[in-house]
């Protein structure tokens, strides 16, 4: 299990900083105590699909951990297979949540997960509760996701799609690979894109509903079987011309054909779990982690303020 290192932030933008940024930062300013993040039980970190801990020196959740650790929190980094179905991911995940819960000798932690990292920490909850304090979501397609549908459109068993999963399982395997992290459950493409289009979702709600909203883009139940559920998401596929990746969250919107707001993968509603604490940030999927290095929004709130203020949200609900 690793622990990232805090990378030098890009300091050029702060002077661009937005009235409502910069009123955000003063906010972050005066909260820099180190107990303004010291929740009761360990934070935990899952990435999402093709994510990692830490590979060639770039951290997945770029500057969060460390920003969290210097409020006092305990903050715990994980990794499981870069592409495989939610519940093999939460197998996987379940193993690690054992171990930190060894090591810190807390009984529970706080699962926080980005991307397919939601229904990963889901599962995890909704199998092990006793385990779990609380479970964010974080721009995670709990009803399924657009692109992922739009991928589905290659037929099962065609020669396309073969070709296409393999390629996409050796990227996950060279991920695994430079990250330099312990031996997983071989990659599954398939397995991960069935996991994340609407009818696998469907299938995994109806296993798992714990927290899920009893009506399209409403809220789910904020407490089940003692785990607390929380979410939030973005809804801005471009949010600055500095960063590279916007143009792959550009192209990548144009699969929700819906018009439904969207963070470039995931759709505003569908990001919706337990309590939504916001679902309209300037941010797109990649913004959601602090990547591309903190080439973020300069007219939102920074998104490492973001999870120091929910480590606050939970350690104030007393987790």
């Amino acid at each position: 299990m690793k622990i990232n290192k805090n990378l030098m932030a890009l300091g050029l933008s702060a002077c661009l900083l937005s009235a409502g940024s910069a009123q955000a930062a003063l906010f972050d300013l005066f909260n820099t105590s180190s107990s303004y993040t010291k929740t009761k039980y360990p934070i935990v970190l899952s990435h999402g699909m093709l994510g990692w801990d830490s590979m060639l020196g770039i951290d997945y959740w770029y500057g969060i951990p460390a920003e969290l650790r210097r409020g006092g929190a305990s903050v715990y980094i994980t990794e499981v297979s870069q592409l495989n179905t939610s519940e093999t991911r939460g197998e996987e995940l379940i193993e690690q949540v054992e171990d930190i819960i060894a090591i810190s000798g807390k009984p529970k932690v706080n699962l926080i997960g980005h991307s397919h990292g939601g229904p990963t920490v889901r599962y995890v909850a909704a199998t092990r509760p006793e385990l779990i304090a609380s479970a964010t979501s974080v721009g995670a397609p709990h009803t399924g996701s657009d692109l992922a549908d739009f991928l589905k459109l290659f037929p099962d068993g065609s020669a396309t799609q073969t070709i296409v999963a393999e390629l996409v399982n050796q990227m996950g395997k060279l991920i695994h690979f430079i990250s330099g992290s312990p031996s997983l459950e071989p990659q599954n493409a398939l397995g991960a894109l069935e996991s994340l289009n609407s009818e696998g979702a469907a299938r995994f709600n109806a296993k798992y509903p714990q927290g899920m909203p009893a009506k399209r883009c409403g809220e789910g139940a904020y407490k089940v079987n003692g785990v607390r559920y929380y979410s939030w998401s973005g809804t801005s596929p471009l949010t600055n011309p500095l960063d590279p990746s916007d143009a792959m969250m550009g192209v990548a919107t144009l699969t929700f054909i819906g018009g439904e707001a969207n963070d470039g993968m995931v759709g505003r509603c569908s990001s919706h779990l337990g309590k939504v604490v916001r679902d309209n940030y300037r941010m797109n999927h990649l913004d959601e982690i602090n990547q591309f290095f903190g080439l973020t929004s300069l007219f939102e709130t920074d998104p490492v303020t973001v999870y120091r203020q929910h480590a606050n949200r939970l350690k104030n609900d007393g987790l």
